[in-house]
């Protein structure tokens, strides 16, 4: 059976050029990405902002495989995923990219422990006891080797976001996509999720690539990609 390798960091990731998207139909057809192009290395922490409507949640979905452009190429591992089908796409979704939006999404009625370990029996690479110590492990590295037993419902709001991170993380994804991952948390929350995201992400060889409004966590990213109007400004 093939194990879980560590990517290698400061590789390319991911590419996209020239990507456009329009949403809507007839008169209310907009021209939402007009031409986005971008590139992410492994280890490297990229916030892309601006104001709402401007298409960065868009281009996070498109990045992600959960919708196509109309137009532009998306490149995930050197390997054209744009024009790819369902079936190649979602494969790509589970080996390669890890997802954390706003809210958490965890399954309520299972433990901390059995969600981290969804992604991994989809993905089918570990047998169950491989699944069960990596999955212990990541709840350990977010702070919560305590509680890996407690169901979604006995976590406080900034614990399920943790769950949320250690569940991103699970197949060791070439590329980590966050949605404004910190929005619904406090201050002091919102510090530790964001610096286990990319502490935890930079020692896997990650590319991180998050949608966010909040300035601070903008200034501590690598690189920052401000956009308007469908484009990076």
């Amino acid at each position: 059976m093939s194990k879980v390798t560590t990517p290698t960091p400061g590789g390319l990731a991911l590419r996209c050029t020239n990507l456009h998207r329009h949403l809507g139909q007839d008169e209310g057809r907009v021209h939402v990405l007009k031409g986005v192009s971008f590139e992410a290395h492994r280890g490297q922490v990229y916030a892309i902002v601006g104001p709402s409507g401007c298409g960065k949640s868009t281009l996070l979905y498109l990045l992600g495989l959960l919708d196509q452009p109309d137009d532009g190429q998306i490149e995930i591992n050197g390997r054209l995923m744009s024009n790819s089908d369902d079936f190649a796409r979602t494969a790509a979704r589970g080996e390669h990219i890890g997802f954390v939006f706003q809210f958490h999404f965890l399954m309520l009625e299972f433990t901390a422990l059995e969600n981290v370990m969804m992604p991994m029996r989809k993905l089918g690479r570990l047998r169950p006891d491989e699944m069960s110590a990596r999955a212990h492990a990541l709840l350990e590295s977010v702070g919560l080797g305590a509680k890996t037993h407690r169901l979604g419902t006995q976590l406080s709001g900034g614990e399920q976001q943790r769950v949320a991170v250690a569940r991103a993380l699970a197949n060791q994804p070439t590329i980590l996509l966050a949605d404004e991952p910190t929005g619904n948390l406090d201050v002091k929350n919102s510090g530790l999720v964001f610096d286990l995201l990319t502490r935890l992400a930079k020692e896997q060889g990650q590319a991180v690539i998050l949608v966010t409004h909040n300035p601070e966590i903008a200034q501590r990213c690598d690189l920052t990609r401000p956009m308007r109007d469908g484009l990076f400004v």
